[in-house]
């Protein structure tokens, strides 16, 4: 795979996925995504994030009171950016497009994520429920194209 690139405007995320099962690997596994999303004043800010996926979206939790969700209303165009590496051998970088969704529910309720993230709560003293109090604003991304290279080159494990 070395020299992967999905980068498929038009294509649907799933079959960017599905041709590429490490890449599904990493979006089931990776802890960590880098969400950027572009200021009232045109700047980009990216911040850690923790995300699922869900079917052909991925979703992340968000505080309800940070400037992150005035930028997405303003400007829904975000990426994620998953694996970069060091020396540069291997990315994953999502584009699309994300809106508050209120009608999702709690992370504690959402299909796998506290199995994915449960640990990580605990270990940062939150329980399931003081963590979907504290991170109660849903964003649902749903991704427009995808970039990835140098997968294998990737520790997926």
């Amino acid at each position: 795979m070395a020299g992967t690139n999905c980068s498929t405007p038009s294509a649907r995320f799933s079959d960017m996925v599905t041709d590429q099962p490490t890449l599904d690997k990493i979006l089931d596994h990776d802890l960590i995504g880098l969400l950027t999303a572009v200021d009232g004043e045109g700047q980009p800010q990216t911040s850690p994030v923790w995300f699922v996926r869900d079917g052909e979206d991925i979703v992340v939790y968000n505080k309800s009171d940070t400037p992150r969700l005035g930028s997405i209303a303003a400007n829904p165009k975000v990426s994620l950016s998953l694996r970069g590496d060091r020396r540069g051998r291997g990315a994953v970088l999502i584009e699309g497009i994300a809106t508050r969704e209120p009608d999702l529910p709690p992370a504690k309720d959402f299909p796998g994520y506290v199995d994915k993230y449960g640990r990580e709560i605990d270990r940062l003293g939150w329980t399931p429920e003081s963590f979907s109090s504290d991170y109660s604003a849903g964003i649902r991304i749903t991704p427009t194209r995808t970039r990835a290279w140098g997968l294998d080159a990737l520790d997926t494990r």
